[in-house]
């Protein structure tokens, strides 16, 4: 009898051990470990920036209500919100939306560097246009594309989108690749007062943060913070490095980032083939120190070939 009670308390936990590898890989996301500083759900309103452009504002409305945004947390990466775009009539010309029946809190430039990727720039209108338009806020989405054949440099069409953003007076900008897509409608697009990562967890790392130093996928800075730390380096042709470059643009400066909880800072990457890592990246990174204060959006030279409000977008094509 003792033998048999042993042989099945054995088997009993292997089941518990089969279990939790089972939960462990077909919900990553209950597991992320958080060891960086971030913001719960219910902190996050009273830190986000309110801050509007001037056609936005709507004065004989009340103010929008967000409570349910962040109560909920809604996972929306699902049909029909990314399989078709709802509701287009209310998109304006060249990207830009805000709800008519209340005052935003919030105006936001979208800033997406890009290159031959189709398909997945028509995922990422569809689907993100469905999803900020859920947030309630003031957004206009820019393509700053790069015509030439020269090696991608998305650090410098950061920096020339957000040139544009500038003009027409955007307190907040928000530079992400168009192969992310967010995951819950709690991951709100707009400014906290501290420059935030908001894609620090992607579900190609588990939705856990590789690096405390990450600040790449998806970030969101104010306009006066971006043009405090002179943007983005232009010197990284290539894939990789300007990130950790800009990192240490915020950390000269002496500013602290912020990221959200796991479980609202949820991205998903689309599939797509590997580029390859320039070899220069790293001579750059050790030598940025050097150039923050002269190499960057004081610096910027390129030439527009066009500019172009789209129905979904306002496209921006350039030479690098």
């Amino acid at each position: 009898m003792r033998l048999k009670n042993q042989i099945l308390l054995q088997i009993n936990k292997y089941h518990i051990l089969y279990l939790a590898l089972f939960l462990y890989f077909i919900w990553p996301s209950r597991f992320a470990m958080i060891y960086y500083e971030n913001l719960n759900l219910d902190d996050i309103f009273d830190n986000l920036l309110k801050k509007t452009t001037k056609n936005s504002s709507i004065t004989d409305k009340i103010n929008c209500n967000y409570d349910e945004l962040f109560e909920k947390n809604q996972f929306f990466y699902k049909d029909p919100f990314s399989s078709e775009l709802l509701n287009k009539a209310e998109i304006k010309q060249g990207g830009e939306y805000w709800p008519e029946n209340c005052n935003t809190l919030f105006s936001v430039a979208i800033i997406v560097p890009y290159r031959n990727r189709a398909n997945q720039l028509k995922s990422f209108l569809r689907y993100m246009h469905n999803y900020l338009r859920k947030q309630q806020i003031h957004y206009k989405i820019f393509i700053v594309e790069q015509a030439d054949s020269k090696a991608f440099n998305r650090a410098k069409l950061f920096n020339i989108g957000a040139k544009y953003a500038l003009r027409e007076n955007f307190p907040c900008l928000i530079m992400q690749d168009v192969d992310l897509m967010p995951l819950r409608l709690g991951n709100i697009y707009a400014c906290t007062e501290r420059p935030r990562h908001m894609s620090s967890a992607l579900d190609i790392f588990r939705f856990n943060l590789p690096y405390y130093g990450l600040f790449g996928g998806a970030i969101a800075m104010t306009s006066d913070s971006f043009i405090h730390i002179n943007g983005f380096s232009n010197m990284f042709q290539g894939w990789g490095g300007e990130d950790d470059d800009i990192y240490a643009r915020l950390v000269n400066k002496k500013y602290r980032i912020i990221r959200f909880n796991p479980s609202v800072a949820q991205y998903t990457m689309l599939k797509h083939s590997k580029e390859i890592p320039s070899p220069e990246r790293y001579q750059f990174l050790r030598s940025g120190y050097l150039r923050f204060d002269t190499d960057g959006l004081n610096s910027l030279v390129f030439r527009e070939i066009s500019l172009k409000p789209l129905d979904l977008y306002t496209n921006i094509l350039v030479e690098v």
